[in-house]
């Protein structure tokens, strides 16, 4: 267990951080300053002692991983990253919660220098810390050799009661102590205040049997405001222990040294100029003085970051050594941590004509997967405990466990994340941000609204997460409105960059995954059928790929059809039936509405072109199809229990329905008379 020893510069550098963080809050007149003035001192200790990490290069591989999970008291970490050396100034410390400035209300991921994940939603950070742990085991198990204990960091969360109440973290703790993840130290902020006030009006359980059920070491320290020994033990002794995670229940006064200190009042709200004068006063520092730091604080972090830079070094050196030693395995290690795929992984993918047999695109995403996975280490992937109906796990991967439970270990890249949705989506936030991982999540459609949360910060953060969600409409049947997802593609569609699949066919999944795989910096969610369908003529990967294109197309054609999954075989019988009429229908692929938008405008006016209307087509709630149509069919509102033909019967989503509706559109709009110009041309 790491003695500890004091500085007598340590009073002088924790004083510096709450007066620091008065001194933000008070300019900017908004934030949160009571949790920085209360866990200043763990700060301290753990940054100065324990945390291992090079300022000059935030994106050292082997670096401790830092979670602020209450992202509200974020004042804190740019304190922390300021004081380190991280490319975060004083000025950028006075320009807290400004338009454009380095230091933004919450903490966001790729924005501000040394900043992981973004957090401030509660509960998030607690879950991506839970990532961030089981990439290093991974990892670490995958590449690390005798003498070459290469991947071997910490991660370490910082939680208030806020994140102990949301779901998700507690979703997350469970799985963590299942697998036994003892590079993970959360230290819970333990100051028994909320917005709302005292904890005691809602929080009253027992965290600590909570967190021993859940598998977890629980260490106490009773004087977070003072007691550096203590905080410093606890903090040896989490990193002593190998098979579990350790929360450690912190004791601290939120706010400590204001006159408020010890009550919601400081929570929220900025100190009183007053108030800050005198906390100053009391720590010895210049009343008057703002944002005032004396160079022993500066001199005392400094030596933190200089032996971060120093542990670099040593890696380095290490590593180089490995490249000797292991060079495939070196070669492959630094290709991940690039963030680059290997060369002509896209020549694996399947290619599909219209002989071949009709599966559910469920089946034909395993059929990418098992057809990629060989090529594709990068790969860890998991469901919500569907894997059966998900069809997820390829033949011969082995399960990401603990090795004591022998049901795998950790180098298995296939995670159980048992019924725990959101829980599951935050995890893999913190997967795809400790790098060399792209990670795959899977349940149903209609459940990815359980994880949304955790989805949209994915899209925030640029997290490279993919949802395989599967049972994604009316085609699931029997289990009913319950488990339709009807307007849950609406939601994940207006989700700034997120890429919302629904492929068609075969060759139109092979383009989903290429695209996901492909986009570094964009989650995608992949909606596929229960249901089998056709392999179409007209569709290939590359066309698919493009987000939309014309799967059937007819010169001087009286109407086009706009569809995505499932329904455009149905669409391409309601335009066969409509042939035999005499009546011209084009036909239009749409699997991906973000990646259509990016294509250049030529080329959407060549799809969506302008002559004739355009009706859409989905057995999903029409909200949004506007854009690409004249006009809309789909669900009214929600679905019925019962076999999935049925089902598409009683909504009228059949061939000779659809080519009725067609009909009576084509009669509208030659009856209104004018021009049909395209829906996508537009003022703005």
């Amino acid at each position: 267990m790491s003695q500890f020893t004091p500085e007598p510069t340590d009073n002088t550098s924790i004083a510096t951080i709450r007066t620091l963080a008065a001194d933000v809050v008070g300019k900017a007149n908004s934030g949160h300053p009571g949790a920085p003035m209360g866990m200043a001192p763990v700060s301290h200790v753990l940054f100065t002692r324990f945390f291992n990490a090079n300022p000059k290069n935030s994106k050292w591989f082997n670096r401790d991983r830092f979670v602020l999970s209450n992202g509200h008291a974020c004042a804190l970490q740019y304190i922390l990253l300021h004081l380190l050396g991280y490319k975060l100034s004083m000025d950028d410390l006075k320009a807290f919660r400004q338009l454009d400035s380095l230091t933004p209300g919450h903490p966001e991921a790729h924005h501000t220098d040394g900043i992981e994940v973004t957090t401030g939603p509660l509960g998030q950070g607690f879950a991506n810390g839970v990532g961030l742990a089981m990439a290093q085991a991974h990892m670490g198990a995958v590449y690390n050799r005798p003498r070459f204990n290469l991947i071997n960091n910490y991660t370490y969360v910082f939680t208030g009661d806020g994140c102990l109440m949301e779901g998700v973290a507690s979703e997350a703790a469970s799985l963590a102590g299942h697998l036994q993840l003892g590079n993970l130290i959360v230290i819970y902020d333990d100051n028994h205040i909320s917005i709302d006030g005292d904890t005691a009006v809602a929080f009253t359980e027992n965290v600590e049997q909570r967190f021993l059920s859940y598998g977890w070491q629980v260490l106490h320290v009773d004087d977070g405001d003072h007691d550096l020994a203590a905080i410093n033990g606890a903090i040896a002794a989490a990193r002593a222990e190998k098979n579990k995670p350790t929360i450690i229940c912190l004791k601290t006064t939120i706010g400590y040294g204001s006159k408020q200190q010890g009550t919601h009042g400081v929570h929220g709200s900025p100190l009183k100029p007053d108030d800050i004068q005198s906390l100053k006063s009391k720590f010895g520092f210049p009343p008057d003085q703002k944002f005032y730091v004396p160079q022993e604080t500066y001199d005392t972090y400094q030596a933190a970051a200089l032996r971060g830079a120093k542990l670099e070094s040593q890696w380095n050196s290490l590593l180089a050594e490995y490249a000797k030693a292991y060079p495939k395995e070196h070669a492959e290690l630094t290709r991940r941590i690039s963030g680059k795929l290997p060369e002509g992984w896209e020549k694996t993918l399947p290619v599909y004509t219209p002989t071949d047999p009709a599966q559910a695109s469920r089946k034909l995403s395993e059929l990418v997967l098992t057809a990629i996975t060989p090529t594709l280490p990068d790969l860890m992937g998991g469901s919500a405990d569907l894997t059966g109906s998900n069809l997820t796990k390829v033949k011969g991967t082995v399960d990401f466990q603990p090795p004591s439970t022998g049901l795998g270990n950790y180098a298995g890249t296939y995670v159980r994340y048992g019924v725990r949705e959101h829980g599951m989506g935050a995890i893999a936030n913190g997967l795809h941000a400790y790098g060399g991982i792209v990670p795959f999540v899977a349940t149903f459609l209609n459940f990815v609204s359980y994880a949304a949360g955790a989805v949209r910060l994915s899209a925030l953060s640029k997290h490279q997460v993919i949802w395989v969600a599967t049972h994604d409409s009316i085609g699931l049947g029997e289990d009913g409105p319950t488990h339709q997802p009807i307007e849950t593609g609406t939601h994940l569609r207006a989700i700034p960059n997120l890429d919302f699949w629904r492929p068609a066919d075969g060759n139109e999944t092979s383009a989903a995954y290429l695209v996901a795989l492909k986009s570094t910096e964009t989650p995608s969610v992949l909606s596929l059928s229960r249901q089998n369908l056709p392999n179409l003529e007209g569709s290939t990967i590359e066309r698919a790929a493009r987000g939309g294109y014309v799967l059937y197309d007819v010169a001087n054609e009286d109407m086009t059809i706009v569809s995505s999954g499932s329904e455009v075989p149905i669409a391409l019988e309601a335009a066969s039936l409509l042939k035999k009429e005499g009546v011209n229908v084009r036909l239009v692929s749409l699997p991906c509405w973000s990646v259509f938008d990016k294509q250049d405008e030529q080329y959407r006016l060549s799809v969506l072109r302008s002559g004739a209307p355009i009706l859409s087509l989905e057995a999903l709630t029409t909200t949004g199809w506007q854009k690409y149509s004249h006009e809309q069919y789909g669900l009214p509102a929600w679905g019925a229990s019962g076999p999935y033909l049925k089902v598409y019967e009683k909504f009228g989503i059949t061939g000779p329905n659809i080519a009725a509706v067609s009909k009576k559109v084509i009669a509208f709009y030659k009856q209104k008379g004018g021009q049909v110009v395209s829906p996508l041309i537009k003022a703005l």
